[in-house]
């Protein structure tokens, strides 16, 4: 696996054709469905430089961070930031709004036929050196896995996530290996597939999901996980766990250079993250509806390996 270069976008203007755009758009949304990583050598929005400055500023020690700084743009709340003084907080909190909202504005026209659908998620800033990290199996990020959010399911939605590199002068280094597909088609019976997809489909499973939107109407937080979502929180976990895959299986290593921003779908993407420090992000949920090629979304795939529906 390597990466597209979009090396003909030119922002704000668009493509150098604009009666191509729209063409363009859908056609960047299918490979970014298909797993292949859009990849910017400069950042193709606005980041002040100023802004940038201020992150790469923030360099002491893990006792400030958690695993990463986030950011939920509907609530305009940060959280993972721990500062003495109130005017650092709102800064970053400032920079933060505005990357998600830059960000956004960019993919609107960039992957236009998603921005009447996608669900804007959180973004997040990566202040810490991945090498070395010192986390539990599961929270460790140069673990080759596919992402899954315990506390956000998408029920089928595809997991599309920009990065940005603002290290001024190190990459950041990825490896990633064969795509969802063939890694469902190897490991998913092991993982659980047959078993999680059975459960779901049980009278059991509907009380358990009527119980939950009683306690949603109430106003609690109770993540209500579709059995694809209960998979892939499972796959995530597993191929981490799994010794021989993370030992032997085929690995592409990518270096993602400063000032560098890709765009790639997590969910089909396996991915581990060995190095770099310093790294922006901002995730989107698309919704199954909004997809152009959703054969290649990893609950139609697995759907087909255990011939169930999986979505709640």
């Amino acid at each position: 696996m390597d990466w597209i270069s979009v090396a003909d976008y030119q922002y704000p203007n668009g493509w150098l054709n604009p009666a191509d755009a729209q063409e363009r758009a859908r056609w960047y949304c299918q490979q970014v469905e298909q797993g292949e990583i859009l990849f910017f050598n400069t950042i193709p929005f606005d980041l002040p430089k100023e802004d940038q400055e201020f992150l790469l500023s923030q360099r002491r020690g893990d006792s400030r961070y958690h695993k990463n700084v986030s950011y939920r743009p509907q609530q305009d709340v940060l959280r993972g930031f721990a500062t003495g003084g109130a005017e650092n907080l709102n800064r970053l909190r400032r920079i933060m709004r505005n990357y998600s909202a830059q960000v956004t504005l960019f993919l609107s026209r960039f992957l236009s036929p998603y921005r009447e659908q996608w669900s804007l998620d959180y973004a997040s800033f990566r202040p810490l050196e991945e090498e070395g990290r010192a986390l539990s199996l599961h929270k460790r990020n140069d673990l080759l896995h596919v992402d899954a959010f315990p506390s956000r399911p998408t029920n089928g939605g595809r997991i599309l996530r920009v990065f940005t590199n603002i290290n001024p002068t190190q990459p950041r280094i990825w490896l990633t290996t064969d795509g969802f597909e063939a890694l469902a088609r190897r490991y998913a019976a092991d993982a659980g597939l047959q078993r999680i997809a059975e459960r779901g489909s049980s009278p059991a499973r509907y009380l358990l999901r009527g119980a939950t939107r009683l306690l949603h109407g109430t106003g609690l937080s109770v993540a209500d996980r579709s059995p694809y979502d209960q998979f892939m929180l499972r796959f995530h976990d597993y191929l981490k766990e799994n010794n021989d895959f993370q030992n032997n299986c085929a690995r592409i290593r990518l270096e993602f250079p400063p000032q560098a921003t890709w765009i790639v779908c997590t969910d089909t993407v396996p991915h581990a993250v060995l190095a770099g420090q310093f790294a922006l992000e901002q995730t989107y949920v698309i919704p199954p509806r909004a997809l152009l090629s959703p054969h290649k979304a990893p609950i139609h795939v697995l759907e087909d390996l255990c011939g169930q529906t999986l979505s709640a």
